[in-house]
């Protein structure tokens, strides 16, 4: 190219002649004129030039790449290496460069091409799961991080769940709605189980009944991406991946995994004020023009799943490969639990509704304020599980245990002990409290306090009014003798 600008600038500068500057560096003066015509002359042919051994072998080519799909799978694909060495052994006489080149124009053809996408006020937001590990009192765990990005604004939800399963997929919408104030119009996600039953033709989708009622409830329109086609949500996507490099390294760690997720949250917030698009806006300024195009936030929507479970002997009910302890007086029976995103509740056939918090398969969740009745008559049992029932039971119960352990032995101490649980279960627990509380502070023996007063006993039983001026005369035997012979007319 050099010797194309000296030749240029002595035509067209310094006012040569073309035979001059032709004869001066020995080249033909046609290749001068095309010089100073053009200042990049290209090669050009009357005819394309002949690729004979393309001819031979480019179909072959064509027709391997096109075939290959059905004898390759996930990352087990067809390479330009290989593929060479297939139609060397096939004998045909090629080189490596003219496959490699033929590959690379093959999937060139064939790439997509992305469409640069504008977003508008409230209208769509982005949903995906992401794997994370996590610290909880000292235990790392892997979990499950739920993200829902806002493409206008580009603000973001995230909260962590122990699982990756359809009640913390629900719980994670009622979180992000009520955290946002509003609801987007369309959400996109992936073809994930817990929304969807069936992949229909072109974008329809049978959804499943508990997501189907969720997009009703809040009145959003679900979108799915492509089956197996991950970019085409790849707002969310990328963001995922920052979140976990950003805010989630080091690996976070608390004692309890909501403590986590209160600081995520925090994090996530501070970015409304720091982070900033292409033009220079934040995210809380991009996100006060959003806000008003959400739909209102209904009442929140039940996250939750149903099931029907049957109470053993021992009054435990399992649920997904975890125990939970229930009333022993249900011990038996058929009743509904709920399943929650971090809570389990059982309800018995009174209504009453017994609550806790979920486990973890194989785990165990026994509140032995449920046995009650059954330790009031087993204080042998009463020893068996003693931490658990002090722990259980709460204050001032330790102290009555140490106060009765310190005057006899384990064994008459449980028998005690057994007894201010039976009272418990006659006169509640507060009201039990209440009063060994102000024995052992007055030096009260503790059974002595429990015990109701002849007045409180007295005033215990109330006569209605209408019968207090009543008088009944005492009978005697001769009068059922009477009634005895007595014979109906």
């Amino acid at each position: 190219m050099d010797q194309v600008h000296v030749i240029r600038h002595k035509v067209l500068v310094d006012g040569c002649s073309q035979r001059q500057v032709a004869k001066e560096f020995g080249i033909s003066r046609v290749t001068v004129r095309k010089y100073v015509e053009g200042a990049a002359p290209v090669r050009q042919e009357a005819t394309p030039r002949a690729r004979p051994v393309w001819a031979k072998v480019g179909p072959r080519i064509e027709a391997l790449l096109a075939a290959s799909k059905a004898w390759t799978g996930g990352k087990q694909q067809l390479t330009a290496t290989r593929l060479h060495e297939l139609l060397v052994g096939e004998g045909h006489q090629v080189g490596a460069s003219l496959v490699k080149a033929a590959v690379a124009e093959w999937k060139r053809q064939r790439r997509e091409v992305f469409v640069p996408l504008t977003y508008r006020p409230g209208d769509l937001a982005e949903v995906d799961f992401f794997e994370v590990l996590v610290e909880i009192d000292g235990t790392r765990r892997k979990a499950w991080l739920f993200l829902m990005r806002l493409m206008y604004s580009g603000r973001d939800f995230a909260w962590i769940y122990e699982r990756q399963d359809q009640v913390s997929f629900l719980d994670g919408h009622v979180r992000a709605f009520a955290h946002f104030a509003g609801v987007p119009a369309r959400l996109a996600y992936d073809n994930l189980k817990a929304a969807v039953v069936r992949i229909l033709v072109g974008g329809e989708r049978t959804l499943t009944a508990r997501f189907a009622a969720l997009a009703s409830h809040y009145l959003f329109e679900p979108c799915f991406c492509r089956p197996g086609e991950g970019h085409d949500k790849g707002g969310v996507e990328s963001r995922g991946k920052a979140v976990r490099r950003q805010a989630l390294t080091p690996i976070p760690s608390a004692p309890t995994l909501d403590a986590i997720n209160q600081a995520l949250l925090a994090r996530m917030d501070a970015r409304l004020a720091t982070g900033r698009d292409r033009a220079g806006e934040t995210i809380g300024t991009r996100f006060a023009v959003e806000a008003p195009a959400f739909r209102p936030v209904p009442r929140p929507f039940v996250a939750e799943a149903t099931t029907v479970v049957t109470v053993s002997p021992r009054a435990l009910v399992r649920l997904e490969g975890a125990v939970y302890s229930v009333p022993c007086r249900w011990a038996g029976v058929d009743l509904i639990a709920r399943i929650g995103a971090a809570t389990i509740t059982i309800v018995g056939r009174d209504g009453t509704p017994v609550q806790h918090p979920r486990q973890r398969f194989g785990q165990r969740s026994i509140d032995y304020r449920h046995y009650l009745p059954e330790l009031a008559k087993k204080p042998q049992a009463v020893r068996q599980v003693l931490p658990e029932l002090l722990r259980d039971l709460g204050d001032p119960f330790p102290a009555v245990w140490a106060h009765f352990h310190a005057a006899h032995p384990a064994r008459e101490a449980a028998r005690l002990f057994a007894k201010v649980l039976g009272q418990i279960e006659a006169h509640g627990l507060a009201h039990v409290a209440a009063s060994v509380t102000r024995a052992l502070a007055d030096g009260t023996p503790v059974l002595l306090a429990l015990r109701p007063t002849p007045a409180a006993a007295a005033a215990a039983v109330v006569v209605p009014p209408a019968l207090r001026d009543l008088d009944v005369p005492s009978g005697c035997a001769a009068d059922y003798d009477g009634w005895l012979t007595q014979v109906p007319a």
